[in-house]
């Protein structure tokens, strides 16, 4: 039978993030709404491991937004190069030149203008505005589901995003946001290292595809080998990853031959 104390739910988060919480995360260390927003895009679909130093390098080579608008997308591609999901890469480079455009190289504290900045969805948007600005959002993601799930709803499935953020805002009250979700994330992390997989009873859930052999692959080597000047070469499935690449913006052809857009 699931527990349903909010408060004794706080006590398990708070305790667990006093004692094993990953304050050590770089991206945990800054307030800067521009390296909040870099760590954001970068963590969508990506493990923390994997994004930690692809953070530090990407964020030295771009300190700023102008240092990113201003660069050309092959060298954010490049750098972004590792992390899977390159059109990622191109959002977020996409969101600095609006941002120098439009807000003057300051990323908006307010929602609407978050949302209305090219690759910047709810998520985004909602957490800049917790980790940047202090601001009392309710985040749903993998392991606040893990969390919410594990906590008040073990025994149901099939539930909605919905049934999950109202449990999450009621837990969230009186707490600090940038604390708090930083301590909901740990414990969500934490339960799915113990085994729990109680996201798969999320309406949401989506069994990840394996990397190795995927599609993803391939458009990845695509543009590896486009950086090292080369034309592309590959397995049967080379024209549908070049499709989709040119389709997202990310490549395109000229004179018979394919390079970065």
């Amino acid at each position: 039978m699931a527990r349903t104390s909010v408060e004794s739910f706080r006590r398990e988060v708070w305790d667990h993030y006093k004692k094993s919480g990953r304050n050590d995360l770089p991206w945990r260390k800054t307030a800067d709404p521009y390296k909040i927003l870099v760590s954001e895009v970068m963590l969508q679909q990506t493990q923390v491991p994997r994004v930690i130093e692809k953070y530090k390098s990407f964020t030295k080579k771009f300190p700023t937004v102008k240092k990113l608008a201003d660069a050309k997308l092959s060298d954010v591609l490049k750098q972004w190069s590792g992390l899977g999901y390159n059109r990622r890469g191109k959002y977020l480079h996409d969101a600095a030149l609006a941002i120098v455009k439009e807000h003057n190289g300051i990323v908006p504290h307010e929602y609407p203008s978050l949302r209305a900045i090219p690759g910047i969805g709810q998520y985004t948007a909602n957490a800049v505005r917790v980790f940047a600005f202090n601001e009392p959002e309710v985040l749903v993601e993998t392991n606040v589901r893990t969390a919410i799930i594990h906590y008040f709803l073990e025994d149901k499935t099939n539930i909605d995003d919905e049934e999950i953020e109202k449990l999450a805002a009621r837990a969230a009250v009186e707490q600090d946001p940038r604390q708090w979700n930083s301590a909901l994330f740990d414990y969500g992390a934490h339960l799915k290292r113990l085994g729990f997989r109680t996201n798969a009873q999320s309406a949401r859930y989506v069994r990840q595809s394996k990397f190795q052999g995927s599609l993803r692959q391939v458009r990845g080597e695509i543009l590896r080998q486009l950086y090292e000047g080369k034309q592309p070469k590959g397995d049967d499935r080379l024209s549908l990853a070049l499709k989709g690449l040119e389709r997202n913006g990310l490549i395109k052809k000229e004179k018979g031959k394919w390079r970065i857009a």
